[in-house]
């Protein structure tokens, strides 16, 4: 018994599912009625009008309210700052948001229409054809004639770059010279004076480092007695600057400059610990060479020649701290280092910077 069937038509095989058609229209309620759409129209401009008010209210709220004051919010507490910029930026986007929704709804054109699906590759006349749309759906939004909704987009869309702009300023401060000052080129020796120096202690103990109890060959990381008076994220970055190493050379071994010869004792020096390269910690001593090796990235100073760099990417020497003792025979700095310790900047003055071969 044999079957025989009838080849599908092109269109069957295009249209296998009968189409639908397309629902009946039906006219939106506003469009009934010229008082809704001018009221539409009111409310897309003041949701896009009220958008860059609360931006700028959350620009001024970045710079008048202080970091450290705290809010409560059901049973949580956060910074004052941050809850009152995030809701105030957050609610202008909002806005923004809301007002397009509103306008797309309730004033662009509502004709529905139905287009075959064309092949991938568009012919020319399908191209002008597009374009020819795109031109028809500009004209469908209204902006000819509704001109107070583009002024208010544009004016919400525009200064709502204003308070992303200033957060910039959470990269930290300007580096301005006094600004530098006060900050990276500073540390707590800057705090010594003759009459009230700074001891220097060990970073782990807090002890007193003693002269005579320092041997040739020994490598003390120490830090300012001074640290143990901040609290907080003050410590950490006020050790990241002020960290040191103590050395002690057979001083007939060791190249003293005339212009250093009083700050060591008896061989016994003092160096940043901060790397010059990119400010990684530094102790890996060797005590026949007098060489001090960075782990990061290899970079080799000679402590028994003013810490001038022998090997590796630093390009400046590390900087030394001038170091005496008290009454006690307790090493003690009278003050802070001649030049900024760490990595080198830009606007960093290189004149005090010590090579080899300088008196």
């Amino acid at each position: 018994m044999s079957t025989h069937t009838h080849p599908s038509t092109d269109l069957e095989r295009q249209h296998p599912v009968d189409d639908p058609g397309l629902e009946p229209h039906a006219e939106r309620y506003i469009d009934s009625d010229e008082r809704l759409g001018r009221a539409a129209n009111r409310q897309v401009v003041a949701l896009f009008g009220l958008s860059p008010l609360l931006a700028l209210a959350a620009t001024v709220v970045y710079f008048a309210i202080p970091r450290d004051l705290e809010i409560t919010f059901i049973g949580f507490h956060t910074p004052a700052h941050h809850f009152w910029f995030g809701l105030l930026l957050g609610s202008a986007i909002l806005l923004i948001g809301l007002g397009a929704v509103h306008w797309a709804r309730t004033l662009m054109s509502d004709v529905e229409m139905i287009e075959e699906r064309h092949p991938i590759a568009s012919s020319e006349e399908d191209r002008a054809g597009i374009l020819a749309e795109i031109d028809k759906g500009i004209a469908d939004t209204g902006l000819s004639r509704r001109k107070m909704i583009l002024a208010s987009m544009g004016g919400a869309l525009g200064l709502f770059a204003v308070p992303m702009l200033v957060t910039l300023a959470d990269l930290g401060p300007w580096p301005t010279r006094s600004e530098r000052a006060r900050t990276i080129e500073r540390t707590l020796f800057a705090e010594a004076t003759p009459s009230k120096p700074v001891r220097l202690v060990n970073d782990t103990t807090w002890a007193p480092i003693r002269a005579a109890d320092l041997e040739i060959g020994q490598l003390v990381n120490a830090q300012p007695e001074n640290l143990k008076n901040l609290h907080g994220t003050a410590v950490q970055v006020e050790k990241s600057k002020a960290a040191i190493i103590i050395v002690r050379m057979a001083i007939d071994k060791i190249n003293i400059p005339e212009s250093r010869k009083d700050w060591h004792v008896d061989g016994i020096l003092c160096y940043s610990k901060i790397c010059t390269h990119v400010g990684c910690p530094i102790s890996l001593w060797e005590q026949q060479t007098h060489h001090l090796l960075c782990p990061c990235h290899q970079s080799t100073f000679d402590l028994g020649d003013s810490g001038v760099v022998v090997f590796g990417p630093a390009a400046r020497a590390l900087p030394q701290l001038p170091i005496t003792v008290n009454e006690a025979g307790e090493l003690v700095a009278h003050g802070d280092f001649t030049v900024p310790v760490g990595p080198s900047y830009f606007e960093r003055d290189s004149r005090n910077d010590y090579q080899k071969g300088d008196n």
